[in-house]
């Protein structure tokens, strides 16, 4: 899997916020304690379970900004699957920095990678289908960029990044303006044209009505797999089609044969477990 580097002008700022909340006023205590300043050490990232790398260029900055000199020798890229117990990464140098900023790394690694992982099973289980798997905005605050990476690395896609990517336009939107049309009216008459304008329906009434206007795309929300069945023949190719609601690997494979162009999963950002990783001392 070829993916684009995570830009260090957007990772740094976080982790530095998180180094911060780790050393506080007075720095690592215990390893300034108890391991002498010039000593070097090598250690291995390794997998304590099987799945989906990602992140790996998060730990290796959080390595960096305690000292320049560590090194990371990757050798399991973000992307790749691992078993349990392979090695993702050796980690060498200045033995103070590697422990110090040895929690920090791990969790944002751990953190991605479960991200990554929780993607890969959900890919796995539409495999055979036209359907991507993607990504929502319920993702951890000031971590949304680097949570959607993670989805990407696991073989998902994005959905907006935020609220300025394109109109989504949800069931309190209609309500406030007091119904489909004149919500999509309006949106339409306010955005340019290279502005997607998505609608999200409930039942199979109201996709009848938002048809007529046009939409780029439909969300279908909490449907049952009949109800996506005849809304994908009923849309028949006239818009992007959306699945979402509660989806979990196990029902996917019956969403993704009902011919739905995509499905939208937020747990894959905000409940997925961490992959549990481990940052391993190394004899010479």
């Amino acid at each position: 899997m070829n993916l684009s580097p995570l830009p260090a002008i957007m990772l740094e700022p976080l982790l530095r916020a998180a180094l911060l909340e780790d050393l506080g006023r007075a720095g690592d205590l215990t390893t300034d304690a108890i391991v002498p300043k010039d000593l070097r050490t090598t250690t291995v990232l390794s997998a304590r379970q099987p799945g989906v790398v990602a992140g790996l260029d998060l730990a290796m900055l959080a390595f960096h900004l305690i000292d320049q000199n560590v090194e990371m020798a990757v050798h399991r890229p973000d992307g790749s699957t691992v078993a349990q117990g392979e090695i993702i990464a050796s980690v060498s140098g200045p033995a103070r920095a590697i422990l110090t900023a040895e929690r920090t790394a791990l969790n944002f690694l751990c953190h991605l990678s479960g991200i990554a992982t929780a993607t890969a099973s959900v890919v796995a289980a539409v495999c055979g289908h036209g359907a991507k798997i993607v990504c929502t905005r319920k993702t951890t605050p000031g971590l949304r960029a680097v949570e959607k990476y993670a989805v990407r690395a696991g073989g998902g896609s994005n959905h907006r990044f935020g609220l300025d990517d394109a109109i989504l336009i949800k069931d309190n939107h209609i309500a406030i303006a007091g119904g489909i049309r004149p919500a999509i009216e309006r949106a339409r008459s306010s955005v340019g044209h290279l502005v997607k304008v998505e609608v999200e329906v409930d039942t199979l009434a109201q996709l009848e009505e938002a048809l007529d206007l046009g939409p780029d795309a439909v969300l279908l929300d909490n449907m049952s797999v009949d109800e996506l069945r005849q809304a994908v023949a009923t849309i028949a190719g006239r818009a992007i089609t959306e699945a979402s609601g509660r989806i979990t690997a196990a029902i996917a494979p019956a969403v993704a044969a009902t011919g739905i162009d995509l499905i939208s999963i937020g747990w894959l950002t905000h409940s997925a477990p961490i992959l549990d990783i481990g940052l391993d001392y190394r004899e010479p």
